[in-house]
């Protein structure tokens, strides 16, 4: 599936085919942190399918939870974080932040990841009331 995005200034334009079966909600520590909420939503992308448009990236460096250097790619000017992949360049898939794709309606998770780190709450809202 092709997909667009950018962030919240529309300074940063990218383009990228995706698999909409890869869509994940991650309970990470880090996620929950940088997303100032719960968790992130993120599809799967390769270096070779995702085409920076318009803009210019910044990026910032971490050591995940599980020791591996993760590069975040950020709007310098808005803050939005748009993906994070391989610090050391390595092929491979990584995360498109969801909340970014201009489709995000239509990219449903279909699975959960690192669900040990998930806050209770989460788990059932279908009672929260709805304002």
């Amino acid at each position: 599936m092709r997909i667009t995005g950018g962030c919240f200034c529309k300074k940063i334009r990218y383009t990228a085919t995706i698999d909409p079966k890869t869509v994940t909600i991650c309970h990470c520590t880090d996620c929950q942190i940088n997303s100032g909420t719960a968790y992130g939503v993120v599809v799967g992308v390769t270096n070779e399918e995702f085409i920076l448009e318009d803009g210019k990236l910044t990026y910032f460096e971490k050591i995940a939870d599980s020791g591996a250097r993760r590069s975040l790619a950020f709007c310098s000017t808005c803050g939005t974080r748009i993906y994070a992949k391989p610090a050391d360049g390595k092929p491979g898939r990584f995360g498109i932040r969801v909340g970014t794709v201009d489709q995000r309606e239509s990219l449903i998770p279909r699975q959960q990841a690192f669900f040990n780190s998930a806050l209770d709450w989460v788990t059932d809202i279908t009672n929260l009331k709805k304002i």
